[in-house]
């Protein structure tokens, strides 16, 4: 796998956060948006540092959540009112679809607010 960028891994970090309760992306999707090559490395990055995130909204593309993480995530999903199906998140209506790079507002312009700490 080739080295991620600190800004890579921030992309990331902000779609990840801006998946609404109640919606899940796939860590392809999550790739797309973040121009990254690989889903495999959207799954690195979660397994490394997405703690104080909703990881639980990211799944495979099968829907199906990994066995070990299954029954915590499912549990979590079902909370928020995510549509399932038996044991995997329902795609179909489930899916967040994020905004194509061109629609995204760009940081500190019109419909995005400044970041914090940069306030004057």
């Amino acid at each position: 796998m080739a080295a991620t960028t600190d800004e890579q891994i921030e992309t990331v970090r902000a779609l990840v956060a801006a998946i609404p309760a109640g919606r899940v992306a796939t860590y392809g999707d999550i790739a797309d948006a973040a121009a990254l090559s690989s889903p495999r490395t959207v799954g690195w990055i979660m397994r490394t540092d997405t703690a104080d995130l909703p990881w639980h909204r990211v799944v495979p593309a099968s829907g199906r959540p990994a066995t070990h993480l299954a029954h915590r995530q499912l549990a979590r999903l079902a909370l928020e009112g995510t549509p399932l199906h038996g044991d995997r998140v329902d795609l179909a209506r489930a899916r967040h679809r994020f905004a194509q790079p061109h629609e995204r507002p760009s940081p500190g312009g019109p419909g995005h607010p400044d970041p914090p700490g940069d306030e004057d």
